[in-house]
This record gives structure tokens, sequence and C-alpha cells, in this order.
């Protein structure tokens, strides 16, 4: 019995494509079934997300495999096995899925959800009972390793993303987030997935302020939070701990005298500000005030940059872990 995997990412393939072999949750045991009934494939496995569609067979032939296949994506899908898909035989396959599950081969180096995925797409064909022998422990052996490379390694550590980065300097400063009140200004994309960051981590009180008050309404209603006309804004300086500000305005929005207004009322708490927007939104000589920690964009790119940098780093280390576990693995279909 021999190890077979077809699939594209996106690396390989345009998302107008991935959309058209995107198979839901809830059809990953059908789909995984149809590659197995009444064909020379004798296990198989489908891991499907936003950025990835994958078949794993098990299967006496590779070449039988290999035209059973194509004939089914041309089929159920309408798409031809060209140059956007790759194709891994027996210990190349092994270890691409072992990379998959450890996060290296995802668009965010090291990210987690990757692994739930595929346990997913694998719990639906072993439901469906068209997996075996090969496949079995295959993919128990793939969850075995990525779990050694994340608890080994440091391809998780740090945050790569803008919204993340602000969340860990909020922590850091405050420690916890549950007792901090967060005033967002601006209620474009860029508000709206720091904010969301910052309540996923414990953030509860938020207001939301901007020049469209219903827009101002809207995110407000969608965080759980309280709207604030752009007149008003400033009166609620003296009670935030958080503020992420991105309006789009030409000019500063928040200068020195703001703070300085509110700092004895605000009993000199410390205040962190993080700037998105692009022009700033707020003055750097605010940054100069003594409690105040004031990030703008480009300060929070360099801080995901170094902790992407660090997990790059990672990436021999856990190839390391890849070969020495397969090695003593002695997987069937290698």
């Amino acid at each position: 019995m021999k190890l077979f995997c077809l699939g594209l990412n996106h690396e390989t393939a345009p998302v107008e494509l991935r959309e058209k072999v995107s198979i839901a949750n809830t059809h990953l045991g059908i789909e995984s079934s149809a590659l197995v009934e009444g064909k020379p494939i004798s296990e198989g496995v489908v891991i499907s997300t936003c950025n990835r569609t994958e078949f794993y067979l098990a299967a006496d032939s590779l070449e039988e495999a290999a035209t059973t296949l194509a004939d089914h994506l041309q089929n159920r899908f309408g798409v031809a096995t060209d140059e956007h898909f790759y194709e891994k035989h027996a210990r190349e396959a092994a270890v691409h899925l072992c990379r998959v599950v450890s996060g290296l081969n995802s668009m965010v180096l090291g990210e987690t959800e990757i692994f739930g995925q595929v346990k997913k797409g694998y719990a639906a064909a072993l439901e469906a009972g068209v997996t075996g022998g090969v496949l079995n422990r295959l993919f128990q052996r793939a969850f075995s390793v990525g779990k050694k490379v994340r608890n080994s390694t440091g391809i998780q550590e740090g945050q790569t993303s803008v919204g993340s980065v602000a969340v860990d300097l909020a922590e850091k400063i405050f420690g916890h987030l549950k007792d901090s009140q967060v005033m967002v200004i601006g209620a474009g994309e860029m508000s709206r997935t720091t904010a969301q960051s910052l309540l996923s981590r414990g953030a509860h009180s938020m207001f939301v302020t901007n020049r469209s008050y219903d827009k101002a309404v809207d995110l407000a209603a969608e965080m759980g939070g309280s709207a604030i006309r752009f007149d008003d804004w400033e009166e609620s300086l003296k009670k935030v701990d958080i503020i992420i500000s991105s309006t789009g305005a030409p000019h500063h929005v928040i200068g020195p005298a703001h703070i300085e207004k509110v700092r004895r009322k605000r009993k000199y708490r410390p205040l962190l500000m993080v700037d998105i927007a692009v022009p700033r939104d707020i003055d750097p000589a605010v940054g100069e005030i003594d409690e105040v920690y004031l990030y703008d964009v480009d300060g929070l790119q360099e801080l995901a940059a170094e902790a992407r940098l660090r997990r790059q780093e990672q990436i021999k280390l856990c190839e390391a872990i890849i070969e020495e576990e397969l090695a003593k693995s002695q997987l069937p279909g290698l």
C-alpha cells in the first residue's frame, strides 16, 4: 500500500481556484468516501480550509490513484490537476502533512488553527470508515509530531499581526484587561480588528466614537460597547486606559493638550495609545508625557516583523523534529 497526496494552497493557487474545491466541514466525510467507494483507492482523507484543500490517499498503485483523483476533481469540481496542484508520494507526503499540522505551511507561520482543521478532516474520514492502517497511523503520528514541534520550539512565540501586538502591549502594561476601559476612535476595519483582539483577551468596557455617529453605534453594538458622539469623546479621556485611533483624518486628532487637561483627573494612571492611522491621528509629542505609552503603525509593524523573524529562525529546528520523529515511526506506505 502506497501513500499519495494531492493538494493546492495559498502559495500555489489563487483564491478563485481554491474556492472551487473548497469543501464544508459537514461534507468532509462524504468527500472522503467518494474517493474510496468502488475505486482503486483503499483509504482517503480530505482536508479543506480557506487556504488549502488536500487529498491524502492510500492505494496499491500510485498511477491509478492519481488518475482516479484527477477524474474525480474534473467531474466533481470542474477543475483539472494543473500546475496549481502539488503531488507528493510516500515519505514526502508524510513530511508535508507534519509541516501542515505544525503550522509551517500556513499563511501565518506557526498558527494553531490548522491543527484543529486537520483533525476535523481526519475525524470525518474515520467516522465515514474510509481510513485504515496507513492513514490512521500517518495522521496519529502527524498530530503527535505537531504537538512536539509546538511544545519544543518557539514557532508560536510573539504576535505577528498589528492587532495582536497591540493586545500584547496592553497586557504588559496592565497585567490583564478585565478592568481596562477602551476607547476606539474611528470605526474602520483596522479599529474593528484591533478592538476584537482586545475583547478576545478580556477587555469588556468599550466606547466607540466616529464622525459618522451611525457607524459608531453599529461598531459599539457589535462590540457590546457604547457609542459616543465625536464632539464628546474628549470627556471620556479621563476614564479610559487604552485608546485605539484610526480615523483617516488628514491631521492630528489628539494632541498633548488633550492629555494634559485630564492627567490629574486620571490620577496619572498609565494610558496606552495605539495609533494605527496614516496620516497619524496622535501627535508624537503625546508620547513624551510620562504615563503615556504611544505606538504608531510603524512601531507595531516593527514588533510584528521581529516576531515573524524569530518564528522563521525556528523552522530548521521544527523540520529536524519532523525528520527525527518520522525516522523512528516506521509508518507503512513510506
